[in-house]
């Protein structure tokens, strides 16, 4: 219940700061040290923590020593831990020493930056550090703030946010034109590998759920989106009365990695007057190696790009950079200005109000993490973590490809591996269920705590994913993860087919 309090409280004591942030690193950097300990994957059941923890919150202060300590023996037995070597599941969100000393700024400032005003420096090192971004990744200049275009980019929390502020500026955009009355007739367009975060976007927005397509991709194609797939259903929705509103493309897609052809797509969306956004949340980062900035051909076509730095970019938990040639268009659908934030700057418009960028009014100072990364690393290193990354995931795949159990089942894009198990037991009926046998295979690498993956279904087919990205990851982690996936094939096999 904690200790009655023998001073008057002082909440932000600068002493108290300094001694108790030393003891809070001290303990974020022994966390790290003995990561490997720990299973990659919790093995906690739901409820865990209610039967551990009070139901009441204490009445008195408790020293943080203890708090600590609790931390250590409740929180982290039931945290899946995505900094661990070997971690390859989903996508990251990687970490990095800038990181988490940018988020320190971000956090000691504690400033909001909603409007120019409200902090200069936090509005202006944004645009910025996104025009660096940009120049980074070699986007073209009608993008930045600096190309005199026009253009601009914000840094968001997530993809998620980005794709529902783009998708209004087009439905308001589209309406202007059609009437506000003509909503259920606006279309939105995605692959069916696209992040269902479209969808839901879509839905937030007021499109009805009906007038989304998730449009079929092949093996043939390697599960990118085609130019004719996507105009055949405009057409036959036109036909109908209908209007093609939005068309986003990946480069990088969740479940393979797939890139569809940003080019075509963009030559298609301009014929029909459609908004093209490109999602490269993941694979965005390996733009700025010029062996995958061909996968970016055609950006220029786009109305807007998006991209995480926390994804593969060594920038902690939350940022998202979100560039747009017509900001004005942005700032039409989400811009308020009640009197309380009226203030010369802004009225003159003069200066950016990212308020009027995003869905909400409060703001984190999001910047000041990239910078850091960006400064304290350099170009060169940033491309250095990229490739190395991407190496690993070439020998992991060759690993894949000399035991014959196995096969990759879509070529590797970037760091992102697609693989299944494939024996050959053609007598046996239950062979030929791969997906059952793949589904036993995942599980019991993953029950094991010594490696975490995820799956995803693709033409019917269950893949296990291995992305490789976690900052900690090594040659050595990805061989022994390989030799753990061969161990657990073959005791699953022999389960199964040896009588």
């Amino acid at each position: 219940m904690g200790s009655l309090p023998s001073e008057v409280f002082s909440p932000l004591d600068t002493n108290i700061y300094s001694k108790e942030s030393h003891a809070m690193v001290d303990f974020i950097a022994d966390y790290y040290r003995h990561i490997e300990q720990y299973p990659v994957r919790s093995q906690v059941k739901p409820g865990y923590l209610s039967k551990i923890l009070p139901d009441t919150p204490p009445i008195f202060s408790e020293p943080i020593d203890t708090i600590l300590e609790d931390v250590k023996k409740d929180i982290i037995p039931g945290l899946t831990h995505w900094q661990s070597p070997n971690f390859y599941a989903y996508f990251q969100a990687n970490a990095s020493t800038a990181g988490f000393l940018g988020e320190m700024l971000c956090s000691g400032f504690n400033v909001v930056g909603f409007s120019w005003i409200s902090s200069p420096a936090a509005t202006e090192l944004e645009s910025i550090v996104m025009d660096w971004m940009a120049k980074m990744m070699k986007l073209p200049s009608m993008f930045l703030f600096s190309g005199g275009q026009g253009g601009g980019g914000v840094l968001h929390g997530s993809t998620c946010e980005a794709v529902v502020c783009t998708l209004a500026a087009a439905r308001d955009k589209a309406l202007s034109k059609i009437g506000h009355d003509s909503i259920t007739k606006l279309v939105v367009y995605a692959s069916d590998q696209t992040h269902f975060t479209v969808q839901k976007a879509s839905k937030i927005i007021g499109i009805p759920t009906s007038n989304f397509r998730a449009l079929p991709t092949c093996s043939s194609s390697y599960y990118a989106l085609t130019a004719d797939t996507v105009r055949k259903a405009m057409e036959s929705d036109m036909a109908q009365g209908l209007v093609p509103l939005y068309l986003c493309a990946t480069v990088g897609t969740t479940a393979v990695g797939a890139v569809d052809p940003l080019f075509e797509l963009g030559q298609l969306a301009q014929e029909f007057d459609v908004w093209l956004h490109v999602d490269s949340a993941y694979a965005g980062s390996s733009a700025i190696c010029p062996e995958f900035r061909n996968y970016f051909d055609g950006v220029e076509l786009a109305d807007s790009i998006s991209m995480n730095p926390h994804k593969w970019f060594l920038t902690n938990m939350d940022c998202c950079c979100l560039w747009i040639k017509n900001p004005y268009l942005l700032v039409d659908s989400l811009s308020t200005n009640p009197e309380i934030l009226r203030n010369k700057a802004s009225d003159a418009k003069v200066v950016v109000d990212y308020k009027d960028w995003q869905v909400t009014l409060s703001r984190r100072f999001r910047a000041i993490k990239l910078w850091l990364v960006i400064r304290r690393y350099g170009v060169a290193n940033l491309m250095e973590h990229i490739r190395s990354d991407v190496a690993l995931a070439e020998h992991f795949e060759r690993m894949v490809n000399m035991d014959d159990r196995f096969e990759v089942v879509v070529p590797r894009k970037f760091s992102l591996v697609c693989f299944r198990l494939k024996p050959k037991f053609e007598a046996c009926e239950e062979a030929n269920n791969y997906s059952k046998l793949n589904r036993e295979l995942l599980e019991d690498i993953n029950n094991s705590g010594r490696a975490f993956m995820t799956h995803a279904v693709v033409s019917s087919t269950f893949v296990i994913r291995f992305a490789i990205g976690t900052t900690l990851t090594k040659k050595t982690h990805v061989e022994e993860t390989w030799k753990l996936i061969q161990s657990k094939a073959t005791d699953l096999l022999n389960r199964k087919y040896t009588k």
